[in-house]
């Protein structure tokens, strides 16, 4: 007798399973905000928001029409790895003319925006284990880098007595035998808040002088005011010629979107081909028609133009300081570089998180939560952006005085 033939058990396939630094990536709060405010506006609910560092300027006029003229049909091939020479020398003129300072061409590389710039900056100094010093409050993606090359983030808390900053005795404290980079942004975000010139030139001393590299990024540094002299902001690269920097065209000139930065690196040639080589792997060049627009920039009335803006930004700094004065929301340390300002909310009770949930469902305004900065400041403080109009401004800040009573009522 034969018995039927047996079937083979059927088995699920087990499901790939996604890299550590995948699943425990942190998300941009800020970003997810800005979602969930879209979805509202959406569905028909007038939502300021002041949660996104989005200047509502747009690229200069020169930009746009350079812009519209490369998709005439024109062949637009991949540029070199370190980016169009044309453009690279246009950023080293700039740095001459605006920050009286000598660049080779040849250390400027054109990034895929300033986020590329500090991806670059990352993967040319990180290994992993080593400990990369950033302050905290901070841009939170920097923290997501280094994570990302599995180095450790030593998060040194900061406060209104160093302007939210690092200074050399808070990096000499959290020092460790796998220091390996200090990473600095001024103008800061989320304070908006300058690093004093010799604090930095300290910083970076002690970090040169035990062998670290110094990151630096300046995407804001030319939004900054001037010096008490009426000179422009000094760039770290005045004190540290060694210095890693980044930049970007998102902010001065108004391109978010169009995701197009640069840095600027030691000139070694070793370094340098270093840097060509991860940037041929990760992205091969940047957007070619978008480095061709961007040397409108810096033409005289693109210039003129962001300088114009510059000083509408400072009249919208007034009206946010003053007005959050006026509501009972004070910022401890007035902003003078990027435009945000950082305020203290735990008047209110309530954590940051909550506070910023709130003011979007019941006062119709978006903001981001300190908890996208680092844990020093997560639950007590705030970020709002004034890249938007003086009229949304205005009425955001109407909005959350209305609502404000609310809470202890």
């Amino acid at each position: 007798m034969t018995g039927e033939a047996k079937q083979p058990e059927q088995t699920t396939p087990a499901s790939p399973v996604m890299s550590r630094r995948a699943r425990e990536a942190q998300p941009f709060r800020a970003m997810v905000f800005g979602e969930k405010a879209d979805r509202m506006i959406a569905n028909g609910v007038s939502v300021i928001k002041l949660s996104l560092g989005e200047p509502d300027f747009g690229a200069p006029p020169a930009v746009r029409d350079a812009m519209r003229e490369q998709y005439d049909g024109r062949a637009l091939p991949y540029t070199a790895a370190m980016g169009l020479p044309e453009l690279r020398e246009a950023i080293a003129r700039f740095y001459r003319e605006r920050h009286d300072l000598d660049i080779d061409p040849r250390r400027i590389i054109i990034t895929s925006g300033g986020s590329a710039a500090l991806l670059l900056a990352t993967a040319l100094t990180v290994d992993p284990g080593d400990d990369v010093i950033v302050a905290d409050p901070s841009y939170p993606c920097n923290r997501e880098l280094i994570n990302s090359f599995e180095g450790n983030v030593i998060d040194v808390p900061t406060s209104a007595a160093t302007r939210f900053h690092l200074n050399r005795d808070l990096v000499a404290a959290h020092w460790t035998d796998r220091t390996k980079a200090v990473m600095i942004t001024s103008p800061s975000n989320p304070t908006g808040t300058t690093i004093d010139f010799d604090v930095l030139r300290d910083v970076c001393d002690y970090a040169r002088d035990h062998g670290a590299w110094r990151i630096v990024d300046e995407t804001y540094i030319d939004l900054a005011d001037r010096e008490p002299d009426g000179t422009e902001i000094r760039s770290v690269l005045a004190c540290d010629d060694d210095a890693i920097v980044c930049n970007s065209f998102s902010k001065f000139f108004g391109m978010t979107g169009w995701r197009l930065g640069w840095a600027v690196i030691p000139d070694d040639d070793a370094i340098l081909k270093a840097v060509d080589d991860l940037a041929t792997n990760y992205y091969l060049c940047a957007h070619t028609p978008t480095q061709h627009a961007a040397l409108a920039c810096f033409t005289d009335s693109s210039l003129a133009e962001c300088e114009r803006r510059r000083q509408e930004l400072l009249a919208r700094r007034r009206i946010v300081i003053d007005g959050l004065k006026r509501i009972g929301l004070p910022v401890e340390v007035e902003p003078n570089g990027a435009f945000y300002a950082y305020f203290n909310i735990t008047s209110t009770g309530l954590d940051a998180w909550t506070f910023c949930e709130r003011a979007l469902d019941e006062a119709h305004v978006a903001l981001t939560p300190g908890r996208d900065f680092g844990a020093a400041t997560a639950d007590t403080h705030v970020r709002l952006s004034y890249a938007a109009s003086r009229e949304a401004l205005a009425e955001g800040l109407d909005r959350l005085g209305r609502w404000l009573p609310t809470l202890h009522a």
